[in-house]
């Protein structure tokens, strides 16, 4: 599927994922800064990932981990730095609660920022690393 806005693009086709452009992303972060690239690559195989391009440059990456039928975790969300605050991350939470491989399961997710950001999807902290948003199935 693919999702556009203004010059932007988000897709979950992973052949185009730009893997070296995930791994700096992640590597820039507190979670994934020690994941070497062969673990980005297996990670990127088993998700269903979405990428977000400025023209042909990938600027984001969201991922989910799910059964497609009862859970997913949501995971690695994640914008360039010169391009957050811009509501790029919120939109790519609007691509992967609506994908229909994820619609109507139990989303679960760990963070120890961005609360406002996923409490607009309907996450609520457990403690002060997990939020969970339960959707009636």
């Amino acid at each position: 599927m693919e999702w556009r806005k203004d010059d932007y693009l988000i897709t979950d086709d992973k052949s185009k994922v730009q893997l070296n452009i995930v791994h700096r992303l992640l590597a820039a972060t507190y979670w994934g800064d020690r994941r070497p690239q062969e673990t980005v690559d297996r990670m990127v195989a088993g998700s269903i990932c979405f990428s977000l391009y400025r023209g042909a440059t990938q600027i984001g990456f969201g991922r989910a981990v799910t059964d497609s039928a009862t859970f997913t975790w949501v995971a690695d969300i994640v914008v360039e730095p010169e391009f957050r605050g811009a509501g790029l991350g919120q939109w790519i939470m609007e691509c992967l609660v609506a994908h229909p491989a994820i619609k109507g399961t139990q989303m679960v997710l760990q963070t120890r920022d961005a609360q406002g950001l996923y409490e607009k999807f309907g996450f609520s902290g457990n403690s002060a690393l997990m939020s969970t948003k339960v959707t009636v199935l």
